[in-house]
C-alpha cells in the first residue's frame, strides 16, 4: 500500500495529504469488501480526467465469484466507468449496473466519493452479485460498509479494521445499540454461550454477558478486549460508526482465539521446559568439570593434568551453549554472543588474572538454529582454546577476533589472533591433536564445510558453511 502515493505522485493532481488519506483508505479495503461480501477498488482521476488509476483493490474472503477488473496501477478509460465518473463530478453515492463483466450473472455497482472538503477526490466501487442485494440483510451489509467510507476523513484505525477472516462473527447494531445484523459465526458463537436469537437484542442485553468471567483490555489497542466466557476465549473488536460524534452504527467483531490461546499457553509451557533443561545440563557439566579439576590437582602426571584441563575446557564451552539455550530456549542462537560467552569462560579458566584479552567481533548477524548449535560451539571452543593456550607465550596481552560474512550459499567464518603464527611445518592433516582432530570432523563430517589455515600477522582459521549444512535440522 505503500505504492499508493507514488502513483498519486506521478499520475494524479492529488496532495500529499490527500494520498495519505486514500493510503489509508486502501488499506482498510480488505476490511469493507469482507463486510460488505463484494470485491471493492479504489479509483483516482487522473491529471487530465480522462482516466482512472486502480489504486488498490480487495475481494472478499466470501464471494463465490470474484470480479476480474484491471489491476492495481492500470489505468482505465472514465467513459468505461461512468459510475465513477459520475460520484466523482457529483460526490453523491450512486447505484447500478456493472457492464462489461465476463460473470454470467449480473452485478451490482455502489460507488461513493471519498471527500476532502466538499470535494471528491477519489471513488471506492463495491461489486456484489444482484441478487445477494435483494436480501435484506446483505443490503445491511453495503449500507454498514459505506457508512464507513463516507465518515472516513479521519484516518482509520487499521489495526481495529482489519480483515475479517470466515471464521470471524460479525456483529451490526443501529443507533440504539440494537442488532441487526449477526452472520453464523456469530450465531455460533453466542448459541455456545447460551444465547438463542441475536437479532432485535442490545449490546448491553445482560444475556450476551452473562457467561463472561475475565475481561482484559489491551493498552495499544483500546477498540479491543479479551474475554473468558463459557470456556472460551474470545478477542472482541468495537467499531463505532459516528457522524459529527453522533452514533449511526456500531460493527462489533467476535473472534474464536481459544485454540490460539492454548496453544500459546503450551508452547509457552514447552518453552519454559526447555529452558530449564538447558539450565540443568549446564549446571551438571560445570559440575563434571569441577569433578575433573579435583582429579587433575589429584594427579602428579603433567601429560594427565594437561589432558584434564583440555577435557575440563571443551565441558566448560558445551556449557557455555547450555548457558545461552537457557536463556533463548527454542529461539535461533546470535554466533556472537555464544562466542563471547565461550571466551569469557575460557579466558578466566585459561588465561592469568592480569593478561588483557581484547575481543574484536566483526561482520553480519548470523543467527543458528539450537540443533546445530552443539557441533559449531565445539569447533568456536577449540579454535578459541587453541588461540589463548598457544598465541600469546611470554605476553601480557593480545587480541582474538571472529568475523562472520553471510552470503547467498552459505556463512564464512574467520577466528583469528595477532599471536605468534603456525608454526613452519604446520599441516592440518598431520596434526595429531585431539582438538584439530574435533573441529575438522565436526566442520567436514557434521556441518559440510570446508576449513583453512593461514599464518602470517597471528593465525587464521577460515571456515566455509554452505546454506543447507546449517539448515536441515530447522
Amino acid at each position: 500500500m505503500d505504492d499508493i502515493r507514488g502513483l498519486c505522485r506521478a499520475h494524479t493532481g492529488i496532495s500529499g495529504r490527500q494520498a495519505e488519506l486514500l493510503k489509508n483508505i486502501g488499506e482498510g479495503l480488505p476490511f469493507i469488501a469482507d463486510l460488505a461480501q463484494a470485491q471493492a477498488s479504489l479509483y483516482a482521476p487522473t491529471r487530465d480526467g480522462r482516466q482512472f488509476l486502480v489504486l488498490a483493490q480487495a475481494r472478499s474472503h466470501t464471494m463465490v465469484q470474484p470480479l476480474r477488473l484491471a489491476p492495481v496501477g492500470a489505468f482505465v478509460a472514465a467513459a468505461s466507468e461512468p459510475l465513477v465518473a459520475k460520484t466523482l463530478l457529483t460526490g453523491q453515492p450512486l447505484v447500478g449496473l456493472r457492464s462489461g463483466t465476463e460473470s454470467p450473472d449480473s452485478l451490482e455497482m455502489h460507488t461513493y466519493g471519498i471527500h476532502d472538503g466538499m470535494d471528491a477526490i477519489a471513488v471506492v466501487s463495491l461489486e456484489v452479485p444482484t441478487g445477494q442485494l435483494q436480501e435484506r440483510v446483505n443490503a445491511c451489509l453495503v449500507d454498514t460498509a459505506r457508512m464507513i467510507l463516507q465518515n472516513s476523513r479521519s484516518a482509520l484505525d487499521l489495526k481495529a479494521y482489519r480483515a475479517l477472516s470466515p471464521r470471524d462473527g460479525v456483529l451490526i447494531a443501529d443507533a440504539y445499540e440494537r442488532i441487526i445484523y449477526a452472520n453464523a459465526a456469530a450465531q455460533h458463537i453466542f448459541r455456545v454461550l447460551g444465547v438463542g436469537s441475536l437479532l432485535g437484542v442490545r449490546l448491553d442485553a445482560p444475556e450476551l454477558s452473562r457467561h463472561i468471567t475475565r475481561e482484559t483490555v489491551k493498552p495499544d489497542r483500546p477498540t479491543e478486549k479479551e474475554i473468558e466466557a463459557g470456556g472460551l476465549v474470545l478477542l472482541r473488536r468495537d467499531l463505532p460508526i459516528l457522524e459529527g460524534g453522533r452514533l449511526l452504527r456500531r460493527v462489533v467483531v467476535v473472534e474464536d482465539v481459544t485454540a490460539l490461546r492454548q496453544k500459546e499457553k503450551e508452547l509457552s509451557v514447552q518453552e519454559a521446559t526447555i529452558r530449564e533443561i538447558h539450565h540443568r545440563v549446564k549446571n551438571n557439566l560445570q559440575t563434571i568439570a569441577s569433578l575433573l579439576r579435583m582429579q587433575a590437582r589429584r594427579s602428579n602426571e603433567a601429560a594427565v593434568k594437561d589432558a584434564l584441563a583440555e577435557s575440563v575446557n571443551r565441558i566448560l564451552g558445551i556449557a557455555a551453549l547450555h548457558q545461552l539455550l537457557s536463556r533463548q530456549g527454542t529461539q535461533p542462537v546470535n554466533l556472537h554472543d555464544l562466542a563471547a560467552e565461550i571466551l569469557d569462560l575460557l579466558a578466566a579458566s585459561a588465561l592469568p588474572p592480569e593478561f588483557r584479552l581484547e575481543r574484536r567481533f566483526t561482520g553480519d548477524e548470523f543467527l543458528l538454529p539450537p540443533s546445530r548449535c552443539t557441533s559449531l560451539a565445539l569447533v568456536v571452543n577449540e579454535l578459541l582454546l587453541n588461540a589463548i593456550e598457544h598465541a600469546f607465550p611470554d605476553r601480557g596481552c593480545g587480541q582474538i577476533g571472529l568475523d562472520i560474512r553471510v552470503g547467498e550459499d552459505g556463512t564464512t567464518l574467520t577466528i583469528s589472533d595477532d599471536g605468534v603464527g603456525l608454526p613452519e611445518d604446520f599441516s592440518p592433516e598431520k596434526a595429531k591433536s585431539l582438538g584439530l582432530h574435533i573441529v575438522r570432523t565436526m566442520v567436514e563430517d557434521d556441518l559440510g564445510g570446508k576449513i583453512e589455515f593461514s599464518g602470517g600477522n597471528g593465525t587464521q582459521v577460515k571456515i566455509e558453511l554452505p546454506r543447507e549444512g546449517l539448515e536441515e535440522s530447522l
